[in-house]
């Protein structure tokens, strides 16, 4: 028999959940099928799998240890990992922040991939902050994600409650996500802009169509000719120009794939090192000059709003990660015409 006692991280979730994670490997049907046979109970009493866990509530599990061992995970991510050092920008009981270098995938795409997840929970675990139990029943995740080649801020909950209150901040877009980003051509006033976004599973690769249509701009889009538009709005401020390029701060008021990069292509401000969307041409000479090989983007600074509860010490505050090595020396050593000091603050 084994008997799970729910504490903080487990509580608010429903049973057959929990379930799933701690018997990760077992099919749906057999966990289903312990619960009717009462050999998986809640509290002593029978259960059907969708009762809402509460703090102190009692899992009792009457199977046997090799059943358990057999459906349980089969690696935990501590082994699986090597460590690497994070460069932590915030981090409490709730919450870490990180700047995430390029390269780095935000969450697995294939099961062999590592991911900013299990650098995370890789940490925690070598660190003595989560433990190899702990994950059992639950796992630290982050609450945004970020291009593979594009850097820069992931927010990830330790707790459930940092988990949820910042994954809803996100998905409400309650708080201001802004970027850096280098783009051809000039640009001289902040313009907010709009449109739909039209995604190609196939391709992975995003087509923008211009303007709001009336009266269709909530969030979950339209069709048109049978195809699923969303729509985006994309907000920029340039900070240094010169007769080639800008160096823009971008508010990304909507957070869709490939939304910059596709949406400031559109406009004939495609980013530098964008292989996808971008000036090859333009692309390929810095490729030579610079060595740049992916878009030059960052995830810059987040700025949360009012926040109550267990994340209240957050309330309204900013935080910002230093643009990486290579984007920094191509800030410093461009030759700007205009926004030359606001250029050099950008690294603080």
């Amino acid at each position: 028999m084994k008997e799970i006692i729910i504490h903080e991280n487990e509580a608010g979730q429903r049973l057959d959940k929990l379930l799933r994670k701690y018997l990760s490997e077992a099919p749906g049907s057999f966990i289903y099928k312990m619960l009717r046979k009462k050999n998986i109970v809640l509290n002593g009493k029978k259960a059907s799998g969708n009762e809402q866990l509460s703090l102190g509530d009692s899992v009792k599990m009457f199977l046997a240890d090799d059943t358990i061992a057999k459906f349980s995970a089969k690696e935990m991510p501590s082994a699986l990992v090597e460590p690497v050092k994070l460069d932590i920008i915030y981090e409490d009981a709730n919450l870490l922040i990180l700047n995430k270098p390029s390269g780095m995938l935000s969450q697995k795409a294939k099961k062999d991939d590592v991911s900013v997840v299990e650098y995370v929970t890789a940490y925690l675990i070598q660190s003595g902050k989560v433990t190899e139990k702990e994950l059992m029943t639950f796992r630290p995740s982050i609450c945004n994600r970020l291009d593979r080649n594009t850097s820069g801020l992931i927010v990830a909950g330790k707790s459930l409650t940092g988990l949820q209150t910042m994954g809803e901040l996100f998905k409400e877009r309650s708080l201001k996500k802004y970027y850096l980003c280098i783009v051809k051509g000039i640009i001289q006033k902040e313009k907010k802009i709009s449109g739909y976004l039209k995604k190609d599973e196939k391709t992975n690769k995003v087509t923008i169509i211009p303007g709001m249509q009336k009266g269709k701009t909530d969030r979950s889009g339209w069709k048109r000719n049978g195809e699923e538009l969303v729509p985006i709005e994309t907000e920029y401020m340039p900070i240094a120009w010169n007769q080639e390029m800008t160096l823009l701060k971008v508010h990304l008021i909507t957070g869709r794939t490939h939304q910059i990069r596709a949406h400031l292509t559109s406009i004939g401000h495609p980013l530098l090192g964008d292989y996808k969307y971008g000036d090859r041409r333009w692309n390929d000479e810095y490729k030579k000059k610079r060595h740049i090989e992916s878009q030059v983007l960052h995830a810059y600074q987040l700025t949360l709003p009012v926040m109550e509860g267990s994340l209240s010490n957050l309330s309204r505050k900013s935080f910002t990660a230093p643009v990486p090595e290579q984007f920094w020396k191509m800030i410093k050593e461009t030759k700007w015409e205009h926004g030359i000091q606001e250029a050099l603050e950008v690294r603080h």
